[in-house]
């Protein structure tokens, strides 16, 4: 019964502070109006402020939003597949992967656009099997498997960065999609990463199970009837789809799935039928926070949301190696 209500408290603030942090967002700016006014105008259509935040803040939001619950949740699904709390896409290079192939693509066939968050999937699962095929030797270790995904994720990161010296529309491209600057997000991201985001997180609810066994060893698995192999790759292929659609519209952030998970768990445990949509919550809001911070705080100068998360997530990535290495010389 405690531990229910531990629960409810948990999923009941992170949901109230996600209403609040949107609230917060849909009135922080040069342009104000109160929560009513907003209301009417969103239903009548016919105030000129209202259709101002309306058409330019709004998809910001939703982007931000989305944005963090798929990489939170991508987090977990590559931690449970790796066994291990230093995987995320970001970090291992997934998501660099990922918007290096979809920049190359957007930028050669831009009429494309729709299709970016499938050529990102091409580009994050080459990446995810470059981490995995190089990581591998009798098994996989946390270090090496962080140390690879580094190299990785600069190899792709330096790639990505050659876009800026092939053209103005390129260097529009690349800075959108490594600076995570949400200002110029339209409708149309919003549908985009809607389509793909949702399907990615109905996928991972629905592999949750799965995650759960894929935490016990090997053969433990597969004497409870798992065919391990074939099941960590449908959980990777899914991890890779959150993790490309993020990073196709919302641009490259890094540690949300190492940040917000390790949390997670301490609130809500382990179960990953729980885990998984607390995340996604929790997720949704710490990028949306950082987003408004990064527009506020120093306004009319913007600081991207990758910027914070990286000024957060790199203390916590040495936290969390540190304390990797006591527990491994303490055994």
């Amino acid at each position: 019964m405690k531990n229910m209500n531990r629960l409810l408290w948990s999923f009941a603030a992170v949901a109230g502070l996600l209403a609040a942090a949107v609230l917060w967002s849909v009135q922080s700016g040069s342009l104000q109006v109160s929560l009513p006014q907003l209301l009417r105008g969103l239903a009548s259509g016919t105030d000129d402020n209202v259709a101002v935040i309306r058409d330019l803040r709004l998809p910001r939001i939703i982007v931000a939003m989305f944005s963090g619950a798929a990489l939170a949740v991508s987090g977990v699904l590559l931690q449970s597949v790796m066994r291990s709390p230093l995987a995320d896409a970001g970090v291992i290079g997934i998501s660099s992967g990922a918007g290096f192939v979809a920049l190359t693509m957007v930028t050669i066939f831009p009429a494309f656009f729709f299709w970016m968050p499938l050529f990102a999937f091409l580009g994050g699962a080459f990446a995810c099997l470059l981490v995995f095929s190089l990581s591998w030797k009798s098994g996989l270790q946390p270090l090496r498997l962080i140390l690879v995904g580094i190299a990785v994720n600069a190899t792709f990161t330096g790639l990505g960065q050659s876009f800026n010296y092939r053209g103005s529309y390129a260097v529009t491209t690349v800075n959108m999609a490594t600076t995570s600057i949400f200002n110029l997000k339209t409708w149309e991201d919003v549908r985009v990463l809607a389509l793909y985001g949702t399907v990615g997180l109905i996928l991972a609810l629905l592999v949750s199970p799965w995650c759960n066994v894929l935490m016990l060893q090997d053969k433990t698995a597969q004497n409870l009837g798992l065919r391990v192999s074939r099941v960590r790759v449908a959980v990777s292929a899914v991890a890779v789809l959150l993790a490309a659609t993020a990073t196709a519209i919302g641009g490259l952030i890094a540690f949300v799935g190492l940040l917000v998970p390790h949390i997670a768990r301490l609130l809500v445990g382990s179960d990953h039928r729980l885990l998984i949509p607390f995340t996604a919550l929790a997720g949704a809001l710490l990028i949306l926070t950082a987003d408004t911070l990064g527009r506020t705080v120093l306004a009319p100068v913007e600081i991207p949301a990758s910027i914070i998360m990286t000024v957060i997530g790199g203390p916590f990535l040495i936290f969390l190696l540190r304390k990797g290495e006591v527990s491994h010389g303490d055994q």
